[in-house]
């Protein structure tokens, strides 16, 4: 089910209401929001708290009302839709299971709430909680109760029971924050699995980009309720369009620096370090990715060793830079490179295609070289 956001705004009256005679001021929390979320695809919305992306959620089930613009499930107009009449699934960050039920009884509520032309014999219900039960690997823990289960498989039924009427679509709220480092990544395995076997469209909300860019088709980050960027999570990463994006995707962060480009080159701490063309002179703000450093002893950016942190298959060279915003400047090297860092003062050579410029004061980028 194709899905089209067009000028969608929802605002908010601030908190405290009318204060000394004036009226205060609304909060945009989704601020003209326009997008097509292609059918069958897995669409990761990401963004820090406050951004706007579960109000965003909230608007496509239809549990909040737009402020304005219109929301299309394919070439239907579902704006004024109640959120039972629009086919959609909706899975909760913490599950909202009902404990007193066991498993399959939870799948099977949506079903038996069915009524008229919909209403399913006891069979078919039965049927279709079993099938969607073995589809999310639940087949042999139907007759537990939610205490019973682990909270990976508690997550599991909930998608069951959001899946077990076949919804055009499935919205997906923070689902995995509550689950631990290992269930988190079991889990976020599964659900891409589940979602490419059913090919439902499938709305994903997290502040997590690590999550957002393993498991989406597409990815929107979103900022202040404004969308900042939309593209495949790699693109969107490689070619970031302001400072935020690039501060808000990847793990360790972006390096940040403050700059300047002078005669072509641009400078770091008095330094040198890369030939960026034509690009007048001025102050700007430097990324580098931690995979952009390349350990030369003759390199032209020279930092401080503090430590070297070995994590298997890299290394994580910490150091420090008098142009970095941050305390430490990260670097990722490989393994079979870590004898030869040396004592004291650490130099690198950048790889251009992890070097990004930023205007110094609006964060956007200024792009240079070829990518």
């Amino acid at each position: 089910m194709k899905i089209l956001l067009q000028n969608l705004t929802k605002t908010f009256p601030a908190r405290g209401g009318r204060r000394a005679g004036k009226k205060a001021e609304t909060v945009i929390a989704v601020n003209d929001f326009t997008f097509e979320i292609p059918d069958g695809m897995l669409i990761g919305l990401l963004g820090p708290s406050g951004c706007g992306k579960s109000t965003t959620l909230n608007l496509i089930c239809g549990l909040q009302k737009p402020t304005s613009g219109k929301i299309f499930f394919g070439e239907d107009d579902v704006t004024d839709l109640p959120p039972e009449m629009r086919g959609v699934g909706l899975v909760f960050q913490n599950y909202a299971l009902y404990p007193h039920l066991t498993v399959r009884q939870n799948i099977l509520f949506p079903l038996e709430n069915l009524k008229g032309k919909d209403r399913l014999s006891r069979a078919e219900m039965n049927a279709k909680a079993t099938a969607i039960a073995k589809l999310v690997q639940l087949d042999g823990l139907m007759e537990r109760k939610p205490a019973e289960l682990s909270g990976g498989q508690q997550q599991r039924v909930a998608i069951a029971r959001a899946l077990v009427k076949m919804p055009r679509v499935l919205l997906l709220d923070e689902p995995l924050s509550n689950l631990d480092a290992r269930l988190r990544l079991q889990t976020r395995e599964e659900i891409k699995r589940i979602q490419k076997e059913t090919g439902i469209t499938t709305v994903f909300v997290t502040h997590d980009q690590e999550e957002a860019m393993s498991i989406s088709d597409r990815i929107v980050v979103m900022k202040e309720g404004v969308v900042q960027q939309i593209g495949k999570p790699q693109e969107v990463y490689d070619d970031p369009v302001n400072l935020f994006v690039a501060k808000f995707l990847g793990t360790p962060p972006i390096n940040v620096f403050r700059g300047e480009i002078r005669d072509g080159m641009l400078m770091l701490g008095g330094a040198a370090v890369l030939p960026v063309g034509e690009i007048s002179d001025r102050p700007v703000t430097v990324g580098i990715r931690p995979e952009g450093f390349v350990l030369n002893g003759e390199g032209a950016l020279a930092c401080a060793l503090d430590r070297v942190e070995v994590m298997g298959r890299d290394v994580s060279v910490v150091s420090a830079h008098p142009d970095s915003i941050a305390p430490v400047v990260r670097a990722i090297i490989s393994a079979e490179d870590a004898a030869a860092v040396p004592v004291g003062e650490v130099r690198f050579s950048l790889k251009p295609g992890k070097v990004f410029l930023f205007d110094a004061e609006s964060g956007e980028r200024i792009p240079f070289g070829a990518r």
